[in-house]
């Protein structure tokens, strides 16, 4: 039972954290203080904590759950597969008197790849605009529209239609202009089991304009996914974040972490020196280019016009409504429409 790369310690900081679950590719981690099991961390967790604007120094522990599901060690397989099946537990750690951990179960291993761990369902429409030229990815977008540029077997298309799919989505709108009719050629021949309903804004109309062409189309709450970005998050946790605080619009933001390399100080009156800090690392949230928006927005959005979802996003905060970010880390966002990100996820 190797699971080193999951253990983290109280006193790591929430960047730490973050930065641990990207590099090994997973959302939880167990939190011990030498050998005595502290608790589980999850990515929720932090971005909860960062919600509730927490700094990114602050320590694990500050944000840890207090009550937690772990196993006895009288706890039966039967009964440790059940809890993790009704809960949809990534991982079930067994902790005996001493508060150490004596197993540890691993979703994967409990149910030997038969039975994959479900995803919280729901079913609302979702918007991917695709629309755009793709020129950051010329020449090969003079050939291929930007959402039909292969990654592995599937285009780019597929993959975002493939993550929603797994949490019950189904209704898919797709804004296209460049290269449409080959988009709707090629979708249309692979026989998805998914709703495709097409929409086309005849000139540029900005990354929201085309909007309004779904007026009497979506009455629900609704995601909009830019065509070239894959975010790996749990999508069920955006909706609930959106729906609890009543915001119409729930913009998707990354945590994206600029190392500075060298040393910075802060001062005061006459330049006293405050404060010195060894090469420190700056977090800023930026623009996924993923959405969740209200269906009454969409009659806010003035008709045939240039209009961008910035400036929608501005109009509602100007007459008081509410804008919420949603968190996500750093390697949980692929921007596929950049060179670099592309090459890297095709392995070059």
């Amino acid at each position: 039972m190797n699971y080193k790369n999951r253990i983290i310690s109280p006193s790591a900081t929430l960047l730490e954290a973050l930065k641990q679950m990207d590099a090994i590719d997973r959302k939880l981690l167990i939190v011990l203080q030498e050998e005595a099991f502290i608790g589980l961390l999850s990515a929720g967790d932090i971005q909860r904590a960062i919600i509730a604007n927490y700094p990114m120094e602050t320590e694990v522990r500050g944000v840890l759950r207090q009550n937690i599901r772990v196993g006895k060690p009288e706890d039966s397989i039967e009964q440790i597969r059940e809890i993790m099946k009704a809960f949809r537990m990534e991982l079930f750690p067994v902790v005996n008197n001493e508060g150490k951990i004596e197993r540890l179960y691993i979703w994967e291993d409990v149910f030997l790849g038969v039975e994959k761990r479900q995803q919280e369902q729901f079913s609302l429409p979702v918007v991917i605009m695709a629309g755009g030229y793709g020129t950051r990815l010329r020449p090969l977008t003079y050939v291929l529209p930007k959402p039909l540029i292969p990654i592995g077997k599937m285009t780019m298309l597929e993959e975002i239609f493939e993550r929603f799919g797994s949490h019950g989505c189904s209704d898919f709108f797709i804004s296209v202009n460049y290269k449409s009719e080959l988009i709707e050629f090629y979708l249309k021949s692979q026989n998805l089991p998914f709703n495709l309903n097409f929409f086309k804004e005849e000139k540029p109309l900005g990354t929201a304009g085309s909007l309004t062409l779904l007026r009497d189309r979506i009455k629900d709450t609704f995601f909009v996914n830019n065509c070239d970005i894959l975010i790996e998050d749990d999508y069920a946790e955006m909706l609930r974040y959106h729906k609890e605080h009543q915001n119409e619009i729930t913009l998707i933001a990354v945590l994206k972490t600029y190392p500075i390399p060298y040393g910075t100080v802060e001062t005061g009156d006459n330049g006293v020196l405050t404060s010195l800090k060894e090469k420190p690392e700056l977090t800023f949230k930026i623009n996924s280019g993923m959405y969740l928006l209200e269906p009454h927005l969409l009659n806010e959005i003035p008709i045939d016009e240039f209009f961008h979802i910035t400036h929608l996003i501005e109009k509602v905060k100007g007459r008081g409504g509410n804008v919420g970010v949603y968190p996500v880390s750093q390697g949980s966002w692929k921007d596929m429409g950049d060179w670099e990100e592309y090459l890297g996820l095709i392995g070059r």
